[in-house]
């Protein structure tokens, strides 16, 4: 297959993948089965996960993943962003759903809807990357919420879920990026509600993690735990829960420790509304054209 080829078909495997998660009914589930459960359908129909599935409740905007022994489970009230990544041959479609249990944000979850779709309206090749911050911005804006000013879009490569260029969630002043045709781009909307801060800042959490040295270290069992995640993983992020099958918990995470101390591995910590509010998020993947936008994750 060529990469067109590849992105089409994780695309395809992640669109599925989202609508089947979509409908199901998660208020008692754990974050660990809901993790553990759509990977394992990825697996199924022929793609990767891109990275482990971050299921971020309420104020927490991105990078939760289920822990090995991870025992949260969905309530009633609970606001659950779904966000799921599929590679094919390294080439990643990246999408996400919001799950709402609780009416009183109903249109929170519909707003980031609309402002993703409003987006892609005018998406092609050469749009200006601050004209869909723009955009995006008075579209949430218009429904009386705030667009998270600190996380945006993103250009994608091949093993690269962030590649670089950013697709900003507001308007933004001076220069500007412009998409390529046939270049992979994810365009997601997060917003909070008009009491929140409308930024998000690192929490303590932090349990995904990926590659940024390949620097060998000298104790063989951390050098051979770091050349294990290399060939699994290239520089995608990983999860400890991706690990157990290999290694004991405990030893996981003290190898993951050493290797972020001698700065081979980069941790993402979670994201948290400044507010403490809760936060909405939708995303598409596309790749543009002159005459507009092959949304390959619809």
């Amino acid at each position: 297959m060529n990469y067109l080829d590849c992105y089409h078909k994780a695309g395809k495997i992640a669109s599925e993948v989202r609508e089947n998660t979509k409908k199901k009914h998660h208020v008692g589930s754990s974050l660990y089965e809901i993790c553990e459960s759509v990977e394992h359908e990825i697996k199924l129909l022929g793609g990767n996960p891109a990275f482990p599935v971050n299921v971020s409740l309420n104020d927490i905007a991105a990078h939760y993943t289920a822990e090995p022994d991870d025992t949260i489970v969905v309530k009633d009230g609970d606001v659950l962003k779904i966000d799921i990544g599929v590679h094919v041959e390294g080439f990643v479609a990246d999408t996400a759903v919001t799950v709402c249990y609780n009416s009183k944000y109903d249109s929170l979850v519909r707003s980031a809807d609309m402002a993703l779709n409003e987006a892609i309206r005018i998406t092609r090749a050469s749009t200006r990357a601050a004209d869909i911050g723009r955009v995006i911005e008075s579209s949430i804006s218009q429904h009386g919420f705030k667009p998270i000013q600190n996380l945006s879009g993103h250009s994608l490569e091949q093993f690269t879920i962030h590649a670089g260029k950013s697709i900003p969630n507001i308007k933004t002043i001076g220069s500007s990026i412009v998409l390529i045709a046939n270049h992979a781009y994810a365009i997601e909307p997060f917003l909070t509600t008009k009491d929140g801060q409308g930024v998000v800042y690192e929490g303590k959490t932090c349990n995904i993690f990926s590659v940024i040295s390949r620097k060998p270290q000298k104790e063989k069992g951390v050098n051979d735990f770091l050349q294990k995640i290399w060939n699994k993983y290239k520089t995608l992020p990983f999860s400890a829960r991706w690990l157990t099958n290999e290694f004991e918990i405990n030893e996981i995470k003290q190898l993951i420790e050493i290797l972020r101390k001698k700065r081979n591995l980069h941790g993402y910590p979670i994201l948290v509304e400044g507010n403490s509010k809760v936060v909405a998020q939708a995303e598409h993947t596309l790749i543009p054209s002159d005459s507009g936008a092959d949304v390959i994750t619809l």
